[in-house]
């Protein structure tokens, strides 16, 4: 049955027609609500119900209706009269239905606009910040009040250190060590220059030339020094090996990922990081290790291989080598190591004998002198040109009595400098250093004279010098004897220092035959004291010749001249044996100011190159010595020849 069937069969009465007309409205009006006019507009165009909709007739607008709410337009039929409250109903809960759950729906969309929002905001903060981080960078008010303590800080400086004013800026003001610096040069100034190990007492320029010479060097053309070749300088005490490998600063080490100091992007990915240490920083120029003699022997074995092999080789558990996390420098650094080709120059202030034998093999040899006091005085006076300031005489050769170094001595100079300003009221105007104001520095420095005996033009009966060394220092060694005849005849004794080595006593005793054999008499008839003055913990042979001439002196009340000096060793048949400590003991014969010091013969290939103001006698024989200082023969038991 059609729609015009219907409503011609079943007639509504007027007010159950209008009832109905606003019911269906209301409806609609809904509907349209809950979907918006528009969207009801095009739904109804595609469930075909348009028209119904603009129908007068409600029976059309019923049945439309219904399509749009079911969304069906397979609805053909139209309600009779008594479905049509059914109908009504069915469609009101549906609609019931739908708006609860739009009105649900409505709910959590504002929730989770809401929260979106929220979310955004934060994110947008978030962003805002970290660009502004960015933007300003990792500080913050009290970074930065803290930086600018640091930049007040750095705007503020005392004067100039004396060190640094006074300090050579030229090889050409380096005093007292022309040899030592020609040598030094030789060996770097080279096609092929070679690892260095200088020797010398502290404070005599063995840094200061180790920094210039790599300056001269890259000067020549010859040299495989390019313009910008490092000086890397380090302290060798400052070193020292780490036995987990952790770090190394001298070889370089690996930052393993559990161990503090990786980088944190390669800890998070377990890769190990190599480090770098001084060896490849120094690369194609020079290394210079500072009391290279105190370095840790692991560490010394370690650089050893080094510089054989020129590079530094790194390894690790952690390393592998497909790994694709590593990165290209890493895999290059463990699969052929860190290029380490340099120079070495190590300075020490210890004895040659105290250096490991390994280091010494690889490395070519220089010996700074201890400074002597004409170079002292010399150093004195620059330093006073440097400081702007006038030195009263005498004040300079002050200075050279209680110091062999130049730094100290710059150093007593600076101090008497503030003597003289704080004396003067701090007048700058013209400061004269006095022999005053030296000495009131010297005296709160508690210093003693650094030279002991001294030669003079007289002769005595009992009194040698002799010349020892202690370490880079030779000194004039003050030696006398005393003799008196024994209570008993035949029972007398021998008396020497007793913390004298045993070497040293030797030499007493081998002294006592060769006297008898020389004078035909028993030392067993005198009470015999031999002394050597300040003596310490004297020990060697070197002292033999000068204890012999001393005890004939004594015994025979025989005076000996105290400008000359003598070392060496004497054997039982007079012959004088080759001592070790040439150069120092020279050095200080000159220091005490003698004029003619007795050698072994066997010592002068072995003498200075350049020795100024002294005459070196060599001799063979201790009988050679005794006819020189005594002038006169004695009884021989045996010749010279022999």
């Amino acid at each position: 049955m059609d729609t015009k069937q219907l409503t011609q069969t079943h007639k509504l009465s007027p007010d159950r027609e209008l009832a109905l007309e606003k019911h269906v409205s209301a409806l609609l009006s809904i509907l349209a609500e809950v979907h918006g006019e528009d969207q009801l507009v095009l739904k109804a165009g595609k469930l075909d119900s348009l028209e119904l909709m603009q129908s007068e007739k409600i029976e059309d607008r019923l049945l439309a209706l219904e399509r749009l709410v079911h969304e069906d337009p397979s609805i053909v039929d139209q309600r009779p009269p008594e479905e049509v409250d059914e109908v009504l109903d069915e469609l009101e809960d549906y609609l019931a239905d739908l708006l609860a759950r739009r009105t649900v729906e409505d709910q959590l969309e504002a929730k989770i606009a809401a929260r979106m929002q929220e979310r955004h905001l934060d994110y947008v903060k978030d962003i805002r910040t970290q660009v502004l981080k960015e933007e300003a960078g990792p500080d913050n008010a009290q970074t930065l009040k803290k930086y600018a303590e640091l930049e007040v800080l750095e705007q503020r400086s005392l004067a100039y250190s004396t060190i640094d004013l006074m300090r050579p800026k030229s090889l050409e003001e380096v005093v007292g060590q022309d040899d030592a610096i020609k040598s030094l040069l030789t060996k770097l100034s080279s096609p092929y220059p070679q690892h260095i190990l200088v020797y010398g007492p502290p404070g005599v320029g063995k840094t200061t030339v180790a920094r210039l010479a790599l300056q001269v060097a890259k000067a020549k053309a010859y040299t495989p020094f390019v313009e910008d070749a490092p000086f890397v300088e380090v302290d060798g005490t400052t070193l020292r090996w780490d036995p987990r490998e952790v770090t190394n600063p001298l070889i370089g080490s690996v930052h393993d990922p559990i161990y503090q100091g990786a980088r944190r992007d390669l800890a998070e990915g377990s890769v190990p990081e190599p480090k770098l240490g001084l060896v490849t920083e120094a690369h194609g120029g020079v290394l210079f290790i500072d009391e290279i003699g105190e370095l840790d022997t692991i560490l010394q074995n370690k650089l050893l291989k080094v510089l054989e092999d020129k590079r530094v080789v790194f390894e690790s558990s952690y390393y592998d080598p497909h790994d694709p996390q590593i990165p290209k420098y890493i895999h290059q650094l463990f699969t052929k190591g860190a290029p380490a080709d340099f120079v070495l120059i190590g300075a020490t202030t210890r004895d040659p004998s105290e250096i490991s034998p390994a280091f010494r093999s690889r490395c070519a040899e220089v010996f700074f002198n201890p400074l002597t006091p004409p170079a002292i005085v010399e150093i004195v006076y620059a330093a006073s040109h440097r400081l702007g300031i006038r030195l009263e005489a005498g004040v300079a050769d002050l200075v050279a009595e209680y110091t062999i170094e130049g730094r100290r001595a710059t150093r007593l100079l600076a101090d008497a400098y503030g003597v003289a300003l704080y004396r003067g009221d701090g007048s700058e105007d013209e400061v004269v250093v006095t022999k005053g104001d030296m000495q009131e520095v010297i005296q709160s420095a508690r210093l003693s004279s650094f030279v002991g005996a001294k030669a003079s033009p007289t002769s005595e009966v009992g009194r040698i010098l002799g010349l020892g060394v202690s370490g880079y220092l030779g000194s004039v060694l003050e030696i006398e004897a005393v003799a008196f005849p024994s209570k008993e005849p035949g029972k007398g004794r021998v008396r020497f220092n007793d913390t004298a080595g045993s070497m040293a006593k030797d030499s007493v005793f081998n002294a006592a035959s060769v006297f008898r054999a020389l004078t035909g008499q028993e030392l067993d008839a005198f009470d015999l004291h031999v002394n050597v003055v300040g003596g310490g913990n004297i020990d060697g042979p070197s002292a033999g010749v000068a204890i012999l001439a001393a005890i004939i002196s004594a015994v025979k009340g025989l005076p000996i001249p105290q400008d000359i000096a003598v070392t060496g060793e004497i054997s039982l048949r007079g012959k004088v044996k080759a001592v070790g400590g040439l150069h120092p003991k020279i050095y200080g014969a000159k220091q005490g100011g003698v004029k003619k010091v007795f050698v072994p013969k066997d010592n002068m290939d072995n003498l200075p190159q350049l020795i100024e103001g002294i005459q070196i006698i060599p001799i063979d024989h201790v009988e050679e010595f005794l006819r020189y200082i005594f002038r006169r023969e004695f009884p021989l038991s045996w010749s010279v020849a022999n």
